[in-house]
């Protein structure tokens, strides 16, 4: 589930800029910090709880953004999925996990990973992206997305969500 939670005060007009952030795909070893950075964002409802052995496993899915020292300021998950058998249209990518750290949050973090997200779906030809989140989702909207039914997303995702949650499904047709 891809959600975002309230930031904070955007930098003041004073505040000096810092430099885009770089983003890079996540390591293997870094599953357990791609568990604590999601850990937050899971106590409050908004994601769902993940293994560790899940981050462990899928940690080629994810783009991070490093903080100083072992923590990851930002993360997101690009799963592809190819097209059904008999379906027109080539793969589709679902990005899922996307976290910005709290004291990072309004800082470009999440911008950088989605532009860097967009960008890789690309370069892998994917024809669209999809994603759920239970928040307003406006950094998408911001990047083109616009909400789609469930039955448009590769259908093994689709299914996968908890109708619980009520998430609202974004796609982008690249």
């Amino acid at each position: 589930m891809i959600t975002a939670t309230p930031r904070p005060a955007l930098l003041s007009s004073h505040a000096p800029f810092a430099p885009a952030p770089s983003v890079r795909r996540a390591r293997t070893g870094e599953a357990a910090a791609l568990a604590e950075l999601s850990r937050p964002f899971v106590r409050s409802g908004v994601l769902r709880e993940r293994p560790l052995s899940l981050y462990a496993t899928h940690a080629a899915d994810f783009l991070v953004i490093e903080a100083p020292g072992p923590a990851l300021d930002g993360c997101v998950g690009l799963r592809v999925h190819p097209a059904a058998p008999g379906e027109s249209g080539g793969p589709a990518g679902v990005l899922y996990n996307f976290c910005v750290a709290g004291h990072r949050q309004g800082r470009g973090v999440g911008a950088g990973l989605l532009r860097a997200a967009l960008a890789v779906a690309r370069a892998r030809s994917l024809g669209a992206l999809f994603t759920a989140t239970t928040g307003g989702g406006g950094l998408f909207l911001r990047y083109g997305f616009t909400p789609t039914a469930a039955q448009l997303a590769p259908p093994s995702w689709a299914a996968s969500l908890d109708p619980r949650r009520d998430a609202r499904i974004l796609s982008r047709v690249l």
